[in-house]
């Protein structure tokens, strides 16, 4: 799995796009259900999750757990990793930083915030690789 990992607008899908061949999009900005991925996991694609955050959003408004929440995602995680090893096919995960260290106002958008955070931790320690993109250009960091 690799987690690509930046602000809004950094470049994140040009730099997937620039690297990855046979891509299946499954994005939240098009209205895709998390759960749903598994329908787009055929082997040999590239599988793209993006939109995390809205994911996220949707989930907050249902669960006011946040441990409960978190552990949910990290299933998803899990899920992910041992499909992309049983279905020979490339996991990448385009999350999006947030907050960079301010913390919002409303308890909705902080709940948010540290979901999204939490999310990124755990898809990184699941992750062989990851990457930070900034102004188009992506570094890896593992």
């Amino acid at each position: 799995m690799h987690c690509v990992i930046g602000g809004a607008y950094a470049g994140k899908r040009d730099a997937v796009r620039a690297r990855y061949d046979a891509l299946a999009w499954h994005s939240a900005y098009a209205g895709a259900e998390l759960e749903d991925w598994k329908k787009r996991a055929l082997p040999g694609t590239t599988l793209v999750l993006e939109g995390w955050e809205q994911w996220l959003a949707t989930a907050l408004a249902d669960d006011g757990d946040d441990d409960r929440l978190r552990q949910r995602f990290t299933e998803t995680l899990d899920a992910l990793v041992s499909t992309e090893r049983e279905r020979d096919l490339r996991v990448v995960l385009i999350l999006l930083e947030m907050g960079r260290g301010i913390v919002p106002i409303a308890a909705i958008d902080r709940r948010l915030r540290d979901l999204a955070g939490w999310l990124a931790q755990d898809a990184s320690e699941r992750a062989e690789r990851v990457s930070y993109v900034w102004h188009g250009l992506m570094k890896d960091l593992r």
